[in-house]
C-alpha cells in the first residue's frame, strides 16, 4: 500500500533522526531551557528578522492552538476563523474546552477576507445587545488552509490592517507552513511583521513531532510558559524539540522539504487534470483534491490510501491525496501510471 492520506505517515527525515542520534548521549537541562532549544530559538528569530520575538516549542498543532488562543483571549471573547478551520472542525471542541467560542465565518476555498472580519466586528459592536454576545477577540487563519489554499501577501496585509483597526490579535496556524512558504509570496519575516503570533509546523514536514510558536506581540508572550505548562505542553525532555528544530532550520531544510512536497503534489495534480478529473478546490500545495468517478476510486483504493472528502453526486467523490517529505518519485510514478491506465 502506497500511502497518500496525510503527510505524517512515516517517521523523521534522515537529517532530523541523525541529529537526535548524535545528541542522544548529552545530558541537558529539562523543559526547553537547554542549549539546543536556545540555539534553535536564535536561528528562528534570525530567519524571521525578529530579534525580540518569543519562540516556544510545543509538541503538536492542537496543543499549540489551544495554548495560544487561551493566552490571547479574555473570558468573554471568542476567536474568528473560517468555517473550515482546523479549530472549528478537527479539534474535538478543544477551543471550547478552554471556555472560548469559535466564531466561524463562511469560507471560500478555506479562506476568509479582511472585509468579512470587519463586517463581523462592526455588526457586533453596533448591535444594541452587544454585551450579551461573545465578543470577537482574535483572528485565526491557517496558511496553508485545510483545503491546501494559501493567502497572498496582499491578502494577509489587508487582514493585518483590519485586525489593527479592531484591536484583534492575528494568529496564523502554520502546521503546513513549509508548503505555504513554497507555494506563496509570504515569507517568515512577513509573518513575523504582520502576525501577533504564528507557528512553523514540524510534525507534518519531517519532524517526529514539534511546532515552533513565534510571538511578535510582547503582551502575548508574557507568562506564556506558564500557559504551556498548564496546557500540558511543557515537555520534560524539551531538548528533543530543540535538536529537531536546529536540524530543520539548518541550511533551509524546512524550505527544501516544503518545495519537495509541493513538487510531488503538483505532478499528481497534472495527472488528474490530464485525465479530465476536475479539482474540488484549487490548491497549489501538497494537498490535492480531485473529484474521482466512483469506479476509478474503487480501483485506486486497492493500491493507494487517500482520504475521502465527500460525495459530489451519485457517481463522483472528492478525495484528498497528500504528499509528504518521504513521498518518492516511485510512489508518484506508480500512481500516475495507474491513473493513466483507467
Amino acid at each position: 500500500m502506497i500511502r497518500f492520506e496525510c503527510d505524517y505517515t512515516t517517521g523523521a527525515h534522515p537529517k532530523i533522526l541523525e541529529a537526535l542520534v548524535n545528541s542522544n548521549g548529552e545530558a541537558c537541562p529539562g523543559y526547553g531551557v537547554d542549549g539546543h532549544c536556545e540555539h534553535a530559538r536564535a536561528m528562528l528569530r534570525a530567519l524571521c528578522q525578529a530579534p525580540e520575538a518569543g519562540v516556544h516549542f510545543l509538541v503538536g498543532g492542537t496543543q499549540a492552538n489551544t495554548t495560544v488562543i487561551a493566552a490571547a483571549l479574555r473570558p468573554h471573547q471568542g476567536v474568528l476563523c473560517a468555517g473550515t478551520g482546523h479549530i472549528n472542525v478537527h479539534e474535538t471542541g478543544a477551543i471550547e474546552s478552554t471556555g472560548h467560542k469559535v466564531l466561524a465565518l463562511a469560507a471560500v476555498e478555506g479562506k476568509i477576507t479582511a472585509r468579512q472580519i470587519h463586517d463581523c466586528c462592526q455588526a457586533h459592536h453596533t448591535d444594541p445587545a452587544w454585551e450579551h454576545m461573545v465578543q470577537p477577540g482574535m483572528v485565526y487563519l491557517s496558511h496553508p488552509t485545510e483545503l491546501g489554499t494559501v493567502y497572498t501577501l496582499a491578502e494577509l496585509e489587508a487582514i493585518h490592517e483590519t485586525c489593527r483597526r479592531w484591536r484583534l490579535p492575528l494568529f496564523v496556524d502554520g502546521a503546513r507552513l513549509a508548503c505555504g512558504l513554497a507555494a506563496s509570496d509570504v515569507t517568515l519575516p512577513d509573518l513575523a511583521r504582520l502576525c501577533d503570533v504564528f507557528y512553523l509546523g514540524g510534525t507534518k514536514a519531517g519532524l517526529l513531532f514539534g511546532e515552533a510558536v513565534v510571538i511578535s506581540n510582547p503582551n502575548l508572550d508574557q507568562d506564556f510558559r506558564y500557559l504551556i505548562k498548564q496546557r500540558g505542553g511543557m515537555l520534560a525532555k524539551g531538548r528533543l524539540l530543540g535538536v529537531q528544530f536546529e536540524a530543520f532550520l539548518q541550511d533551509g531544510l524546512f524550505l527544501d522539504i516544503g518545495r519537495q512536497e509541493v513538487a510531488q503534489a503538483l505532478r499528481l495534480r497534472a495527472a488528474f487534470e490530464e485525465k479530465g478529473w476536475p479539482l474540488f478546490v484549487n490548491s497549489p500545495t501538497n494537498q490535492q483534491f480531485p473529484v474521482l468517478p466512483n469506479a476509478a476510486m474503487s480501483v485506486l483504493e486497492e493500491k493507494y490510501s487517500f482520504e475521502v472528502w465527500g460525495k459530489v453526486d451519485g457517481e463522483h467523490t472528492a478525495v484528498r491525496f497528500c504528499t509528504s517529505w518521504s513521498t518518492t518519485d516511485g510512489d508518484v510514478d506508480a500512481l500516475i501510471a495507474d491513473i493513466q491506465s483507467l
